[in-house]
């Protein structure tokens, strides 16, 4: 059977959900240690953060260690995709059960780093997400791809290129087990 990224996403989803109770917590602190470290080596002001479901990394020890040096800023949902807001407090239930902070009048479309929940990531490095593809047509719009790092809470990777050209594509995979960096081809002068 040829595996398809509908097939991959269920299986991903299944492991995450099985996924043992008893060390979330450690799961969650390995996740954001990487995380803080990654950040420590690329030169950024403006963050895009999400806020975790039940099921996903839990990334807010990092978030507010990153709000006192950074500007931090969240989607806010629009339709078939966000916008970007400011981190603010308090945050609230929206759709999908997501916190989100408030609307804003501002309209941000500059980041230096996107950090994103996936469910899944292929060979290439390109998400497998839930299938709604907010975060594809919010890239989409962006004039300049941010450095870009997925987030996952159990290692869901497929060496196979199963996703569509418009999937995203992380720059770093950071999860529990292992950090994977994308590769970038040199091109030399004149070739």
């Amino acid at each position: 059977m040829t595996l398809t990224k509908e097939i991959f996403r269920k299986k991903s989803l299944q492991k995450i959900q099985n996924a043992y109770t008893h060390n979330k917590l450690h799961r969650n602190a390995l996740v954001q240690k990487r995380l803080l470290q990654v950040l420590k080596k690329y030169k950024h002001k403006k963050v895009l953060v999400y806020n975790s479901l039940p099921f996903e990394a839990d990334i807010s020890k990092s978030i507010k260690k990153m709000r006192r040096k950074l500007e931090i800023y969240v989607p806010f949902m629009e339709g078939e995709s966000f916008k970007m807001v400011p981190f603010r407090m308090p945050l609230k239930k929206k759709k999908f059960g997501i916190f989100e902070a408030g609307n804003t009048l501002r309209d941000i479309k500059k980041i230096d780093i996107a950090i994103v929940p996936s469910v899944g990531v292929d060979g290439n490095l390109k998400r497998v997400g839930f299938g709604k593809g907010m975060y594809d047509r919010f890239f989409a719009k962006l004039k300049k791809k941010p450095f870009t790092i997925f987030i996952q809470p159990e290692l869901c990777y497929t060496k196979q290129h199963i996703c569509d050209v418009h999937d995203i594509e992380a720059d770093v995979l950071i999860t529990p087990q292992k950090e994977i960096h994308k590769r970038r081809v040199a091109i030399k002068k004149g070739h």
